[in-house]
């Protein structure tokens, strides 16, 4: 008996037959080149972890001569033996809040918080397939280290492949925080318009600042950029240069920008700029400029003209005056002036 095929069942149909073809025809997904194939991140199971044993970085505090301690958590996720390196390297933060530290390892004793560190003999480890392996490792901070932050990062490294994570340590004793903000511009205009400005670090502890933007213009206050917090770690020392979108900026005022910085701790600090605002692009500068200049000719010529006609015959303008040259006239005695009409 023939099967009947309807329209509906045609399509049906149809759309089976693509599905399996698509099943034969997609390609698995190639393994990601880029991961190295081994995970770095601290040990859980430590007084400093978070509700769950997850810490996004290490955080160690000591007196200055102290000796810390902590563990880092090494994951092979192939099916191969791993062989890691690991050392400690001074950090800091980019302006996208991304970290950096120093290539390559400073000296015993020299350099800032990456030399206080040491591994021991898990300087190098050997990672067996699908195990993890935690790797002690101890922060000596010297006798004489100053108090206040000081960032560095614990690096592991295979085959050309670094992984860093984050080490927030603190040396116990008198802490300052405090800031400056400088040159601060306006660029741009309209949508595009931007406030730039640069942000340094003057104390020995790592800031959130929090920025604030405020526009005085010729007819008041102009829309600025409400209090916001700053998109970047502030680390001891950092200068950082960073803008902010301004999309209420005027379209014709002579504004002057103000950008006030604060940070938990106490640390302030503003900074100001003045920018004109005009409506036209700066080829208009040169029709603005001979409108200008023919404005002031123009003042000029009515000024000089109103006096030569206040000076009158009698102080010899133009008419002539009492000097007997051609044209000169003799004024009409007072009493004419105040004469009765007929």
């Amino acid at each position: 008996m023939p099967v009947l095929h309807t329209p509906r069942r045609d399509v049906r149909l149809l759309l089976v037959l693509l599905a399996a073809a698509a099943v034969h025809t997609v390609p698995a997904a190639p393994a990601a080149a880029d991961e190295p194939g081994w995970t770095a991140e601290p040990a859980a199971g430590t007084a400093a972890a978070r509700p769950g044993g997850a810490r996004p970085y290490f955080y160690l505090e000591g007196a200055p001569a102290a000796v810390l301690e902590d563990r880092l958590a090494l994951t092979n996720t192939t099916d191969r033996e791993r062989t890691v390196t690991l050392r400690g390297a001074d950090a800091h933060n980019t302006a996208d809040g991304a970290l950096a530290v120093r290539p390559a390892a400073p000296a015993p004793g020299a350099g800032g918080a990456g030399s206080w560190f040491s591994f021991g003999a898990g300087a190098t480890v050997k990672i067996p397939p699908r195990t993890r392996a935690v790797v002690p490792f101890t922060v000596t901070v010297p006798p004489a280290s100053p108090p206040g932050d000081h960032p560095a990062a614990v690096i592991a490294a295979e085959a050309g492949r670094e992984t860093g994570v984050r080490v927030h340590l603190r040396v116990s004793g008198p802490t300052l925080a405090a800031l400056t903000v400088e040159d601060v511009a306006v660029r741009g205009r309209g949508a595009a318009a931007v406030v730039a400005y640069t942000l340094v670090n003057r104390g020995n502890v790592a800031l959130a600042p929090e920025l604030d933007i405020r526009a005085e213009g010729a007819f008041g206050e102009v829309p600025g950029r409400g209090p916001r917090a700053v998109p970047v770690e502030l680390l001891p020392g950092q200068r950082v240069e960073l803008t902010e979108p301004w999309p209420g900026a005027p379209v014709l005022d002579r504004v002057r920008v103000t950008v006030t910085v604060t940070a938990p701790g106490g640390a302030e600090a503003a900074a100001s700029a003045s920018a004109w605002f005009l409506p036209w692009r700066a080829a208009g500068w040169t029709g603005l400029g001979l409108l200008g200049l023919g404005g002031t000719a123009f003042a000029a010529l009515f000024l000089v003209r109103g006096r030569r006609l206040r000076r009158g015959p009698a102080d010899g303008g133009a008419d002539g005056g009492p000097s007997g040259k051609p044209g000169a006239t003799t004024p009409a005695p007072e009493h004419e002036l105040t004469g009765a009409s007929r």
